[in-house]
């Protein structure tokens, strides 16, 4: 918000700096993160890295160490790449250990369960901890993936025990884990507070703290302090090339904050170049929603909808499809089939307003009123779901609670699409 200038002398020339903000995102600075871009150095280190695990593992032969180290590998190529094949092929690495020691070591099945959350595949990874835990675990990796498991389950009472069992101010993990519990209950100052601690433990360990100051950039967007979220992002860049994710995040404050569809553009269309996950396309729907560009809009979404529908990635993009399906893509029954899907994947506030949602749009108010009355009402939502509700209840017309709804939505503007924050903004 601008400040009230008390003094008339120069006061048309402080008005005019004033109201002329310089960007958050200077298309100077992002040309030259683009143009000195490289990659090769970490991808290089990588291959390396593949090849000389892989080599190392005799065929036939139990070997714990080099196939551990092996799928490792596949997995950071994942992170450099994007390609979700690698966490499929580790997966298999995995797999295959566990066959050779008859099931009978732990670390195996621990190792797959990020693997399936990252997948979204959370009834697996429950039961793969499970397994784990009957073969036995060390109490601090026991909880704290059991926090993870039971966090992204829905299985909130737990999750706020499992913290408790592992907790020590000094453990990045635990600072990291408050900081998604702290934020799933609404408290985002102490969210905030929880992850910049673990940046600062995560200090002498780069992939700790990168990933730290990263998530860090999701949350001062959340909470609306952009220049803080691009600070984040930026020394994540400085700190690592190839981390695409905080390349991105500069690309939405582009614009979302200063409005720059032409850079953020540019950024998103880089990315995509870089990694063959399609989060960039789904970026570049928010910008062509941004210049009012029905046509470029649509094209963007069925090329994302082709992208991620079939088996590769599961059920790993269903939010994104319910928003689709129940948008631009108008086809709601679609929307509804995969909100059930998700369901049985994970029962929870935030999927049964999906559900609700879709139900909605496939003119099945009355269902989708009994959703919301028994799953969700209540219940802590994110800025989207938190739209949706308002939506459902201006179809029943409860005019009153669709505002409350908007109201709440709006205070996480910087996480909603251009087309999402319009809407709202005609209703409020």
């Amino acid at each position: 918000m601008k400040k009230i200038i008390a003094f008339a002398v120069g006061s048309a020339f402080l008005f005019s700096c004033h109201s002329k903000q310089q960007p958050i995102v200077p298309a100077a600075f992002t040309d030259s993160l683009l143009s000195h871009y490289n990659a090769a150095a970490a991808i290089s280190a990588n291959e390396q890295d593949i090849a000389f695990w892989k080599k190392r593992i005799q065929p036939n032969t139990p070997d714990y160490t080099n196939t551990s180290r092996y799928a490792a590998a596949l997995m950071a190529r994942f992170q450099l790449l994007g390609d979700i094949a690698d966490v499929q092929a580790a997966d298999s690495v995995l797999l295959k250990q566990v066959k050779d020691f008859n099931g009978k070591e732990a670390a195996s099945y621990l190792s797959l369960v990020p693997h399936a959350i990252l997948q979204h595949q959370f009834v697996k990874a429950d039961s793969l901890l499970s397994i784990a835990k009957n073969i036995g675990l060390k109490n601090y990796e026991s909880f704290a993936t059991s926090f993870d498991v039971d966090f992204e389950l829905g299985r909130i009472t737990l999750a706020e025990l499992d913290l408790k069992n592992i907790k020590d101010l000094k453990d990045f993990g635990f600072q990291f884990r408050t900081s998604k519990m702290m934020h799933y209950t609404g408290n985002l100052d102490a969210s905030i507070s929880a992850m910049k601690e673990a940046a600062a433990l995560g200090a002498s360990v780069p992939v700790l703290q990168q990933s730290a100051l990263s998530n860090l950039g999701d949350l001062y967007i959340h909470s609306g302090a952009l220049q803080k979220a691009a600070d984040c992002f930026t020394q994540c860049i400085k700190t690592n090339a190839a981390d695409l994710h905080s390349l991105m995040g500069l690309g939405w404050i582009a614009l979302v904050k200063d409005h720059n569809d032409s850079l953020a553009e540019r950024i998103f269309r880089f990315v995509s170049t870089k990694t063959k996950s399609p989060e960039p396309l789904f970026k570049l729907i928010a910008v062509a929603q941004q210049r009012g560009d029905s046509v470029l809009e649509l094209q963007y979404a069925k090329a994302f909808e082709q992208a991620v529908t079939g088996s590769r990635y599961g059920n790993m993009y269903n939010k994104y499809l319910i928003q689709l399906y129940t948008g631009i893509l108008n086809a709601p029954a679609k929307a509804v089939a995969i909100a059930q899907r998700e369901l049985y994947n994970r029962n929870t506030p935030q999927t049964n307003a999906w559900y609700a949602w879709s139900l909605a749009k496939n003119n099945e108010a009355a269902k989708a009123a009994a959703v919301y009355e028994e799953k969700v009402s209540g219940k802590p939502l994110e800025g989207l779901e938190l739209y949706w509700m308002g939506k459902l209840m201006q179809q029943l017309n409860k005019g009153y609670n669709a505002k409350q709804f908007f109201e709440e939505a709006i205070k996480n503007k910087y996480d909603l699409s251009p087309a999402v924050v319009k809407d709202i903004t005609t209703v409020l």
